[in-house]
């Protein structure tokens, strides 16, 4: 696969993600067993607000010629992703999300083990 593929793929599920936690995450989060109080819905949204940029950020990069500007971007999101993963693994060994909440930490796990396969394996390559 190539980096820009891995990098559109990434977007989209980020955006997905986002603008349903921006639009309805009273709806959206209910179905990892998560009940949203107000300030919980706030932080949805914010946190859901950020999953959007990221995304763009992802859309964006992924045709960037400037090695070792995109380098950089691919070491960020792996951090943000291994943080991300560990996040959730967390929550699900504590149950806090339903079974479905399982699905977040193999996406995080997969976008992590992707980010670091292209920033430390393969970084010469789009």
């Amino acid at each position: 696969m190539k980096l820009s593929s891995f990098l559109a793929i990434k977007a989209i599920i980020s955006l997905v993600y986002g603008i349903g936690m921006v639009l309805v995450p009273a709806a959206f989060l209910p179905l990892y067993g998560i009940t949203l109080d107000p300030a919980g819905a706030f932080m949805a949204r914010a946190v859901g607000a950020t999953l959007i940029g990221i995304g763009l950020v992802c859309w964006f990069a992924r045709n960037i010629a400037d090695r070792a500007g995109l380098q950089g971007i691919i070491l960020a999101l792996f951090i943000a992703d291994t943080i991300g993963f560990i996040v959730a693994l967390h929550a699900q060994l504590s149950s806090l999300m339903n079974a479905l909440g399982w699905s977040d930490v193999g996406i995080w796990l997969l976008l992590a083990l992707g980010l670091g396969y292209f920033r430390f394996l393969k970084p010469n390559t789009s």
